[in-house]
C-alpha cells in the first residue's frame, strides 16, 4: 500500500469516525446545557481539526500530495494517537 493510500485509510477510517465521535459529544454537553467556554473552544477547534482532514482527503484524492508531505502527517497522527493512550 502506498503511503498515500495508508494515509487516506488511516484518515477515512479512524481519525475522522474519533473526531466526529468527539464532536457529537462534546453537542450532547452542549445541549444538556452543562457546557463551559472551554468545551465551546473544544468544539470549533475540533471542527477546525476536521475540516484540515478532509482537505487533506481532497488533497490526497487529486494527486496533490507528495509521499514525504503524507508520510510527515502520517507519523504526526500516529505520535499524536500514542500520546493519548
Amino acid at each position: 500500500m502506498s503511503i498515500q493510500k495508508e494515509l487516506e485509510s488511516l484518515i477515512k477510517n479512524d481519525v475522522l469516525v474519533e473526531i466526529e465521535d468527539y464532536i457529537d459529544e462534546l453537542f450532547e454537553i452542549i445541549a444538556a446545557k452543562k457546557e463551559d467556554e472551554r468545551t465551546k473552544e473544544e468544539l470549533e477547534n475540533m471542527q477546525e481539526m476536521r475540516e484540515d482532514f478532509i482537505a487533506m482527503l481532497k488533497d490526497i484524492e487529486s494527486g496533490d500530495m507528495e509521499d514525504d508531505e503524507a508520510e510527515e502527517i502520517l507519523e504526526e497522527i500516529k505520535e499524536m494517537r500514542s500520546e493519548e493512550e
